[in-house]
């Protein structure tokens, strides 16, 4: 079999020594007799499975004891709604920075549950081209937490230094972006992100969380959306998606054989410079609208001369067997999708493609 070079946005490829772990497993896991998607989530041989993941994402994170790591579902969109229903009490407010499409999604959101205020954002004409910069920020002291997309998938931005917020919480969707680096994680209040960019497969949600957040929560909302629900009940209050959780584990340990994230960060940012050095090189025929402090490591955009030359691009590449390219539907254009199972190769690859087809004309 002949792999493609994968750079769809989301579900997005998986390493494949992780894949080739659960072809070996897949019909019997450690001798049980059954595959890890038969066992019962309340199991033995799930239950290491399941303990092994929250270890390693601790691990090489350095997700510190004052946090909870949760395993949830719903995607980062059920989070949009958890988040203020948990954390803004009556009469508070919540602050939201908007660099991009899931950001506005996430304030949207939150405005149904809870009073919402914009601290900040970078649109102009409907596009986002930059993250604000820190005396930008208009924060409410008082503010229950501040919200922000750390990397912006629809418009190819990301935080690569994250605001100072004083004393309020800080609340982060970091969906496209989650485990491409090593970060502080005490900076955090409450990180959420769904598996399918970087760890994982869709159907699984990380959510880490402060256990004194946990316990100040509120407590008047239905039992399954309280975060205190599922931290009391080790992720396991109701069936979790067993067989997503076991291939986040297999991505995991296959991350942590790697080098860890120091080694998975040197990859990334290798990869983003090539793709970068690209568009640099011929500026008069990949136009890259994204301001260079803000361009996102994982999402790399850019348009062509005309949309024509860009629907011929996207075909030529898919008969390489380049896939994923084409732009989210509400910006258009080419988009790159560089997570951590992109290797350099397939880049490389890309990037020969772009600079024979620019000559081309």
């Amino acid at each position: 079999m002949t792999r493609a070079y994968n750079f769809n946005a989301g579900p997005a490829g998986l390493p494949l020594p992780a894949l080739e772990r659960a072809q070996r497993e897949l019909l019997d896991f450690e001798g049980t007799g059954m595959s890890i998607m038969e066992h019962s989530h309340r199991g033995k041989a799930y239950e290491r499975v399941h303990n092994e993941a929250i270890q390693l994402l601790r691990e090489l994170l350095g997700v510190p004891d004052t946090h909870h790591v949760l395993f949830l579902q719903g995607g980062a969109s059920l989070q949009f709604a958890m988040v203020p229903m948990n954390l803004v009490p009556a009469g508070k407010s919540a602050d939201y920075i908007l660099t991009g499409g899931w950001s506005e999604k996430a304030y949207e959101e939150a405005g149904r549950v809870a009073k919402v205020r914009i601290a900040a954002s970078t649109a102009v004409e409907k596009k986002y081209v930059r993250i604000p910069r820190q005396n930008e920020l208009a924060l409410d002291p008082d503010a229950s937490y501040v919200h922000l997309t750390s990397n912006n998938t629809l418009f190819g931005t990301q935080w690569h230094r994250f605001p100072d917020v004083g004393q309020v919480p800080l609340v982060a969707d970091m969906s496209s972006d989650f485990l491409w680096r090593k970060f502080d994680v005490t900076r955090f209040a409450l990180i959420y992100a769904g598996a399918q960019k970087n760890i994982g497969p869709s159907g699984v949600t990380v959510v880490l969380v402060k256990k004194d957040l946990v316990d100040a929560a509120r407590k008047d909302i239905p039992t399954i959306l309280r975060y205190g629900t599922h931290a009391a009940n080790n992720s396991l209050y109701n069936t979790p998606p067993t067989f997503g959780i076991y291939l986040m584990r297999n991505v995991l340990s296959y991350t942590k054989e790697i080098g860890g994230l120091e080694e998975i960060e040197r990859r990334n940012r290798k990869k983003a410079e090539v793709l970068y050095g690209a568009l640099d090189a011929r500026p008069e025929f990949f136009r890259a609208p994204v301001e260079k402090e803000s361009r996102s490591t994982m999402n790399v955009v850019f348009r062509l001369p005309t949309e024509e030359l860009e629907k011929k691009f996207l075909a030529e590449a898919t008969e390489r067997r380049m896939v994923g390219l084409a732009g989210h539907r509400s910006t258009g254009g080419i988009r790159v999708s560089a997570y951590n199972a992109v290797g350099l190769e397939a880049v490389e690859v890309l990037v020969s493609f772009m600079d024979e087809f620019a000559k081309r004309g």
